[in-house]
């Protein structure tokens, strides 16, 4: 589903150039839930974000679902990504100008998805991850637990064979988290693949695989 082969990503300002990525071979078969731990600044979020196609590799290769992605243009990459990926945010990168009826069904409009199709597949999501009171609301009215389950809900509404979790539990109490895993949990048993970045132990272990990143280098 994922393979990465000496994938390497440096960040360059005026004065210094840092490593983000070292020689990073990695290879996620469909259906893994795989978690991603390390020290801040290690690299994460940018393993993260080059698996999700929105940072380009400086050198190396990458391949999703058989196709390679390293030569795409960026317009290819938007398709394959609508088409693959759904991204949960730490910070949720809800629209605050939507309701959640409105965010969870934007990635369907973005596919053009007929209307009918469009209500019928947000009112079942919304169902399904215990938000149906909450359709009218904005993301302002909600609890942090609430705002990244529909931030779950938005990336799982385009039924993506890949998902990508930056820190999904970082901003949440344990009740919340535990809510939160247990969903992620659900959505690999619908042969989902997930990938999950965390800080946290407690977290990491509701994944098939860990793997540890320190200094750009994934071990």
């Amino acid at each position: 589903m994922i393979n990465l082969e000496h994938a390497e990503k440096a960040y360059t300002t005026r004065t210094i150039k840092t490593l983000a990525l070292r020689d990073i071979n990695l290879r996620v078969e469909a259906g893994e839930f795989v978690s991603i731990m390390g020290p801040s600044g290690s690299g994460k979020t940018t393993l993260l974000n080059v698996i999700g196609m929105f940072e380009t590799l400086d050198t190396g290769r990458l391949q999703l679902a058989q196709q390679e992605v390293t030569q795409m243009t960026y317009s290819q990459k938007i398709a394959l990504r609508r088409q693959l990926i759904g991204y949960i945010f730490q910070s949720f990168n809800l629209i605050e100008f939507m309701s959640v009826y409105e965010n969870i069904e934007l990635p369907l409009k973005y596919r053009s998805v007929p209307k009918t199709e469009r209500k019928s597949r947000v009112t079942q999501t919304l169902e399904q991850f215990g938000l149906s009171a909450r359709g009218a609301h904005y993301p302002a009215q909600l609890s942090g637990g609430q705002q990244q389950r529909v931030a779950i809900a938005r990336a799982m509404i385009s039924r993506p064979k890949i998902i990508l979790a930056d820190e999904p539990t970082g901003n949440l109490d344990s009740k919340n988290s535990s809510i939160v895993l247990n969903q992620l949990t659900e959505i690999n048993q619908m042969s989902t693949t997930v990938i999950m970045v965390t800080h946290s132990l407690e977290a990491a272990d509701y994944a098939g695989r860990h793997l540890i990143m320190k200094d750009g280098y994934l071990t």
